[in-house]
């Protein structure tokens, strides 16, 4: 009798990132989303968002899918497919790092307004090898000290933990970008990210 292998609804394997990204890994088939959330027409701050993910080793991990959902730059939702096309927003990006050098992930969105008196922020699900549930946590900004102060997710978190949760700021010639690694466990190159149990 032969053995039988393991099912893809097992474990979260390296396949989800190319399976659900295929424009990005050069598959003759259209992605759902893409790591663009803003077309040019979109309003707000157009930002970049950039970053690795990195395994308990302290080493890239080269085959993750980070996903990313957020309200528009006034703090809205969309609401449905016609809401996004009209405002040239998706509030929804996904994007393998398996592609890019030093398999990092980029999106291309304009930075979140506040939510219902918190700060600006957009929640992460992470999804890669050794994994057998994704992984969800938040990303906060550097330049909203007053904000996050008063944000009650950010301050339930451990002080000394609040930091991995909080993208650096970065001007380049292409405009701002914000740097936010995410750590999957605590390494000799930085903390454990705060991930959140929902």
């Amino acid at each position: 009798m032969s053995q039988l292998k393991q099912t893809p609804s097992q474990t979260v394997g390296p396949f989800f990132a190319y399976g659900l990204t295929p424009t990005q890994y050069g598959y003759d088939l259209k992605s759902l989303f893409t790591p663009v959330l803003a077309q040019p027409t979109a309003k707000g701050e157009h930002i970049r968002i950039t970053g690795q993910v990195f395994d308990g080793a302290g080493n890239a991990v080269m085959d993750a899918m980070v996903e990313i959902a957020q309200p528009d730059g006034s703090g809205q939702s969309i609401a449905s497919v016609a809401d996004a096309e009209a405002r040239g927003f998706t509030g929804f990006g996904r994007c393998g790092t398996g592609t890019l050098p030093q398999s990092h992930y980029e999106f291309f969105t304009v930075k979140p307004g506040a939510v219902a008196g918190q700060a600006p922020f957009i929640n992460v699900c992470v999804t890669m090898r050794g994994l057998l549930v994704h992984t969800f946590t938040r990303i906060y900004f550097d330049d909203e000290v007053d904000a996050n102060a008063k944000d009650a997710v950010l301050a339930s978190v451990p002080v000394e933990r609040r930091g991995t949760l909080v993208a650096q700021r970065s001007m380049t010639g292409a405009g701002p970008v914000y740097r936010f690694d995410i750590r999957m466990q605590d390494s000799a190159a930085g903390k454990e990210t705060v991930f959140f149990d929902l």
